[in-house]
């Protein structure tokens, strides 16, 4: 098995993407440490009607992935199948975001990558002072240490001066900020299209391979 992705979810609005970006890692066989702020729960609550402890359990993890079924989308049925199967088989590590005595918060353990989505302005700030107060920040902090990919997706919108210095000290850290700001040149037909768009960005970082969105050809214009 290739080595472990860390997902991170904290309290910016857009749960959906950060649940369809975990379906997804999970139905592509990889394995994933998962770990839930509680203002990122808190959204998941309100967004998604699904109710996560600290930390979640599997089959609330589970029970979050089938609120993110887009009807409209016949994919989604046989990815969330293959991430229900990679939970059974243990795919899926869960740790509480201020238990720093996991895995994830030690640079021995060897991740492929760490992506925060949604990514609150709250967290990225404690980024890049390098003030963790809490497991994710940690972890992150760890990722950029090592020079591992380190992806945020932020949702804000407007952004404040603040958040636009924070997000260039990042982009020079060798951090990848991906805005959740889906494009609209590939044919959407519903909002399953949209949350796609910026969770196939987030794989092509990750380089999985997927097939949620039509890809430019070098003869198109």
């Amino acid at each position: 098995m290739n080595r472990p992705i860390v997902l991170a979810m904290t309290g910016a609005s857009g749960a959906v993407y950060g649940t369809r970006l975990l379906e997804l890692l999970l139905a592509s066989g990889s394995q994933v440490h998962l770990t839930v702020s509680p203002s990122g729960a808190a959204v998941i609550r309100q967004e998604m009607n699904v109710e996560l402890s600290q930390p979640a359990t599997p089959a609330a993890v589970l029970r979050l992935l089938q609120a993110g079924v887009q009807p409209d989308v016949a994919e989604n049925q046989s990815s969330l199948l293959a991430a229900r199967q990679a939970i059974d088989a243990g795919q899926l590590v869960i740790h509480q975001y201020q238990d720093y005595f996991t895995p994830i918060a030690s640079g021995s353990f060897l991740t492929r990558a760490m992506v925060i989505c949604p990514c609150s302005g709250g967290t990225l700030s404690g980024i890049v002072r390098s003030n963790s107060g809490n497991l994710i920040e940690r972890a992150a902090e760890v990722h950029l240490k090592e020079r591992r990919p380190l992806i945020v997706v932020p949702r804000e919108t407007p952004l404040s001066t603040f958040q636009l210095e924070n997000m260039y000290r990042a982009s020079q850290a060798g951090i990848v900020v991906l805005p959740a700001a889906p494009g609209w040149y590939h044919g959407v037909r519903g909002l399953s299209d949209l949350v796609d768009f910026v969770v196939a960005r987030i794989l092509d970082q990750l380089q999985i391979p997927h097939q949620l969105m039509h890809r430019w050809q070098a003869s198109e214009s």
